[in-house]
């Protein structure tokens, strides 16, 4: 905390002296990691794993198979009918659509733009995550549109990737022990990883930020979450033993969390080791119908009294050099109050930069030019996978 930063780095006492309010970071005792015994193998996880007993009972694909590497998994089909969706899940997913198809009217051919405009039609009618080589590498929306000029219906799916946002900031020797800084929701301790790919949240969630580090010296790190009016929401102390690989804390927040880009800093005697941003959706939609004004008020305009803790923590913005908070203040009582198209082109604001579009192809004939059709693009649910065909039953009772 603050007064062990004081002993340990004289250098910064005045500067930090000058702000008593600061409060003292709430220490935290890292638990050990719980002991598994079962082991199930899962392409999410690992796929390299299958491969290997894959190659053991059936001998290697062929040089040149196509999607090896590739792994997809449906999170989402219109036959699950809206209960297989979350308002979080309708929002990214819309939001991902109307974002996807500006970009194909923006990329098209200048000749071709106005037969490469299309509309959304009703909800996206799946959604894939996709791997590639053990990486996350987004989602993939398949969405009915609309021409906007003449000409019948088309469905399209469109690949929208996570845009990192780490910083790795460190100089120190123990700096270099953070390997990365994540936060999300779903945390699974055995397989430590976000089972919420994407890190898709909103207003209504309970964010866990997680770090991992190389081994090295014992350190003590201050963790710092920052919402986007520069309202210091909660900090806290982390012990990290010379061994620890991983560490990871949920800090109980009040909710709503307020809408927009939040900062999670990493420091050491207040001098930064790495931050990252994560987003706060504003929702377009509560209990799966458009938001209404009243709704929007109370979901989207932070916590009560602007407190997300008990105790308060915003004599750390001195220390953490934030800027005035005022001009983000108005922007947020603004944005509190929108509903319909005003609140979409907020969300997607947001979103776009979080998240871009990776590519567009087509299910079947396009009047647009530039859309390949899916079935001939590699990172489409519909590409060719021959490892993960099943056929008939064989006379001998295998698969294969």
């Amino acid at each position: 905390g603050l007064r062990w930063q004081l002993a340990a780095d004289p250098s910064h006492a005045t500067r930090d002296l000058q702000a008593p309010s600061a409060p003292l970071p709430l220490p935290l005792q890292q638990v050990s990691r719980p002991t598994f015994f079962a082991r199930k193998f899962e392409s999410t996880v690992n796929q390299e794993v299958l491969e290997i007993l894959d190659a053991h009972l059936y001998g290697s694909y062929p040089p040149g198979t196509p999607a090896l590497k590739a792994y997809w998994e449906n999170t989402y089909d219109a036959a699950d009918g809206p209960s297989g969706l979350s308002d979080v899940m309708l929002t990214a997913y819309t939001a991902f659509a109307r974002l996807s198809l500006r970009h194909a009217a923006a990329t098209a051919p200048p000749l071709a733009t106005p037969l490469c405009r299309f509309e959304p039609r009703g909800l996206p009618s799946s959604v894939h995550l996709y791997f590639y080589d053990d990486h996350f590498q987004g989602y993939l929306v398949t969405q009915a549109v609309r021409p906007s000029a003449q000409g019948p219906a088309e469905t399209l799916e469109m690949w929208l990737m996570p845009q990192g946002s780490l910083k790795l900031l460190g100089r120190s020797d123990q700096a270099s022990r953070l390997q990365s800084l994540e936060v999300g929701t779903e945390w699974d301790p055995k397989e430590r990883l976000f089972r919420n790919f994407g890190g898709l949240l909103g207003p209504l969630d309970e964010p866990v930020a997680m770090q991992r580090w190389a081994r090295g010296p014992n350190l003590t790190a201050t963790v710092v979450w920052i919402d986007p009016t520069y309202v210091v929401a909660t900090s806290y102390d982390i012990a990290v033993d010379a061994d620890t690989e991983v560490t990871q804390y949920k800090p109980p927040l009040s909710r709503p969390l307020r809408p927009g880009a939040w900062t999670v800093r990493l420091l050491q005697f207040w001098e930064p080791l790495g931050e990252t941003r994560f987003l706060v959706l504003p929702l377009t939609f509560n209990r799966k119908l458009p938001l209404r004004k009243d709704d929007a008020s109370w979901l989207h305009a932070g916590p009560p009294h602007n407190e997300y803790m008990e105790q308060s923590f915003q004599g750390l913005s001195g220390i953490l050099n934030l800027p005035q908070p005022e001009p983000a203040e108005e922007a947020a009582r603004r944005h509190a109050e929108l509903t319909g198209p005003a609140l979409e082109a907020w969300t997607d604001g947001e979103l776009s930069g979080f998240w871009s579009v990776a590519g567009l192809c087509t299910m079947g004939p396009s009047a647009c030019p530039s859309l390949e059709l899916c079935r001939l693009t590699s990172w489409s649910s519909v590409f060719p996978d021959p490892k993960s065909e099943l056929g008939p039953v064989k006379a001998d009772g295998r698969l294969r």
